[in-house]
């Protein structure tokens, strides 16, 4: 376990909605930052100079400012550039979600996340990661909350209200297009799902899902739970332990931490044992 008591070059990302959220926790967070490092301080005002700004880093550490979103854009960006290995991530989380980062060890205070930052220690954790390429820090779940209570911006590409709004004016000020074949509805309800955890089937589609969680253990294997429809809400669900997690069936929708994915058929999800490394508090 690498530790950083000692002073080291840090490269400071902070997250454009940090700085529009919670402008005094960025500053007291840099101040401190820069106070016991030499770190360099990046200002991206979007993803793709968030990207560029990491892919730079060069020797220095990164340091992300903000919520969980910017915590997943940054380890999605390190595991596409296969740096996971050799990267040490640390996060100072500010923003109004910051659970993900909380149930990972990381102290949500400004000063604390700060002071972890300098004279903590590299800690490895699991990941997931699915067959398109994407990470789970935490938990998948499955069906994802509803969209009409998390907002449609979880969705990759998802259009902003104000989006919509505009698009809608534009529509009436030029000539109609032929109708669109719309797509089927993804269903809100139970689903016919099928789950295999190792290549053995945990539940199939026989069985109506409520609800499928993936939550690695930190041992290199994920805790599978499958909650079908007729044990009802106080009954125990059904559970297993395994490397590789395959979901099957009706179109479904997946909560990957902080984020929205799908609507998919069939996602397959391997833990990686200590792909990710997080400076956390020193124990």
């Amino acid at each position: 376990m690498a530790t950083f008591a000692t002073p080291d070059q840090l490269l400071v990302i902070i997250d454009p909605v940090a700085r529009r959220t919670d402008g005094e926790s960025v500053r007291i967070a840099k101040d401190v930052l820069s106070a016991g490092a030499a770190a360099k301080v990046c200002l991206p005002d979007g993803p793709e100079e968030f990207a560029r700004a990491l892919a730079r880093r060069g020797s220095r550490r990164p340091v992300v400012i903000g919520d969980d979103r910017a915590l997943m854009r940054a380890v999605a960006l390190l595991h596409r550039q296969r740096a996971l290995a050799e990267c040490a991530l640390s996060v100072v989380p500010v923003g109004s979600s910051l659970g993900v980062a909380q149930s990972l060890g990381v102290p949500t205070g400004a000063v604390a996340a700060a002071r972890a930052v300098l004279d903590g220690a590299e800690r490895r954790l699991d990941l997931l990661v699915d067959d398109s390429d994407g990470v789970v820090l935490g938990a998948l779940r499955i069906p994802a909350v509803p969209l009409s209570s998390q907002g449609e911006t979880a969705l990759a590409g998802g259009a902003r209200p104000w989006l919509r709004t505009c698009q809608s004016l534009v529509r009436t000020l030029v000539p109609s297009r032929p109708p669109r074949i719309a797509a089927a509805p993804v269903p809100s309800g139970p689903a016919r799902l099928r789950v295999e955890v190792d290549g053995e089937t945990l539940v199939d589609l026989d069985q109506p899902v409520e609800a499928v969680s993936v939550t690695p253990d930190a041992s290199g294997t994920a805790v599978v739970e499958v909650r079908p429809l007729s044990l009802g809400a106080e009954a125990s669900p059904l559970e297993a332990r395994g490397r590789t997690v395959t979901v099957s069936g009706s179109d479904f929708r997946y909560r990957a931490d902080a984020a929205v994915g799908g609507p998919v058929r069939r996602r397959t999800w391997v833990v990686r044992e200590g792909a990710l490394g997080l400076v956390l508090p020193g124990r």
